[in-house]
């Protein structure tokens, strides 16, 4: 990360304003929900990304000539048509980075608005860094060069959490349940055309989606799941979702391995406490509780020490900050983005806190290739659990460079 320029200092430039000082930061549109069923899981990534931006790149004196990232918030309620509204202030104030994760039909609607916006107002354009919706087809049929993913999609992480239920000779039937909308869909599709190609043996004994966001009470489908017979349960819920339909199964009497896709922290490991050891799984990117690296450890002490309540539960939120200034210096500038995506565009990145092996944004889609691991819910020591509950997560399995090999559709049109 380049140092702070130093320079000598008249009294004219002493005598800047706080204003103009504010006008040359790099500004980012988080669109997240910040209230509503979902306003933990947006908080806590709010504070994450804010950290990542102060402690990785603005006290490293910033990027270019000392410019500052700074994170400007915006409450989309998990609503597409809200994200939309939202989107539209951002461009009204000049913001040229846009950072979304929570809900892949917000997701769609984002990337189709500023793949239009960019279309008509060449000179106004805008990156949607995408660091959590996992739709496999907004890098696939709904690709483009505006958009960039730094999570891996539900595909590759099927991939992954099928490879590992193959293995376990135990399991001879499946539940499927999840959200009804674009991402609970492409999860459900992938685990039954995977689970056939990798155990034929296996039966499918359930496969319902449920509204999403709304279910007050999951005991009936708790109950469908127990009386199914089921030996494991997948599920790609997140949030409240995550957490209704996981710690209903297991009162219920459910005592298999829970496949998950969001199963921690904002709550949910707290929740579950003791009683997701053994069940409770997280397919994921990211690291161990405590990561191995040292500088990982030092990184979350510091969080824990401004947000005692929060959790550095999305690792690749630093990654995308960490790229983000390396795009951009490499680009020589913030505001052509056309420069600073072409600089992202098959970047291969080694500095990352949580990984050892290197990540790779794959310029043919815009898909981040990385590491991802199955992790168990296990007792962890603070400051690394999550929820300060004593509970977080360690691998069981990991797959380096996971997603490689999968066909892809992308056919991307470039500026």
């Amino acid at each position: 990360m380049k140092s702070l320029k130093k320079f000598a200092l008249g009294m004219a430039v002493a005598g800047l304003s706080a204003t103009a000082a504010a006008a040359e930061n790099v500004k980012i549109a988080f669109i997240d929900p910040l209230s509503g069923a979902f306003a933990a899981t947006g908080t806590n990534g709010l504070h994450q990304f804010r950290f990542a931006a102060d402690k990785l790149v603005n006290e490293n004196g910033g990027v270019l000539d000392g410019q500052m990232f700074e994170m400007v918030a915006f409450d989309n309620k998990t609503s597409p048509k809200e994200s939309l509204t939202q989107l539209q202030v951002a461009i009204d104030q000049g913001i040229r980075y846009v950072v979304q994760g929570n809900g892949s039909g917000v997701a769609h609607a984002l990337t189709d608005a500023i793949n239009k916006h960019n279309d008509r107002n060449p000179d106004d354009r805008l990156l949607f860094l995408n660091y959590s919706a996992v739709d496999p087809a907004l890098t696939n049929e709904k690709c483009n060069f505006w958009h960039f993913r730094f999570d891996a999609h539900a595909d590759i992480k099927m991939d992954v959490l099928t490879d590992t239920i193959a293995e376990n000779e135990d399991i001879e039937k499946v539940y499927i349940i999840g959200q009804d909308y674009s991402f609970g869909k492409a999860v459900a599709s992938a685990a039954v055309r995977m689970l056939a190609e990798k155990r034929p043996d296996i039966e499918i004994v359930g496969n319902e989606l449920h509204p999403i966001g709304s279910v007050q009470d999951f005991t009936p489908y708790a109950r469908k799941i127990v009386s199914s017979g089921a030996d494991a349960m997948i599920t790609g819920n997140w949030g409240s979702d995550m957490l209704g339909i996981g710690k209903a199964a297991i009162e219920n009497g459910f005592s298999g391995p829970i496949y998950t896709y969001y199963g921690a922290a904002d709550g949910i490991t707290a929740a579950f406490g003791e009683t997701g050891v053994g069940s409770l799984k997280l397919v994921a990117e990211g690291g161990n509780n405590p990561p191995s690296k040292p500088e990982a450890q030092e990184y979350i002490r510091a969080f824990k020490d401004k947000y005692p309540d929060g959790n550095i539960s999305q690792a690749r939120i630093t990654n995308v900050i960490q790229m983000l200034a390396m795009a951009i210096d490499e680009a020589g500038t913030a505001t052509d983005v056309v420069k600073v995506g072409e600089a992202l565009e098959g970047m291969e990145f080694t500095d990352s806190l949580w990984s050892d092996n290197p990540l790779v944004m794959r310029a043919d889609d815009h898909q981040l290739i990385q590491e991802v691991h199955i992790l168990g819910h296990v007792p962890v020591e603070a400051p690394f659990d999550f929820d300060n509950s004593g509970y977080g997560l360690q691998y069981e399995n990991s797959i380096v460079a996971a997603g490689e090999d999968l066909p892809m559709s992308c056919e991307m049109d470039r500026p």
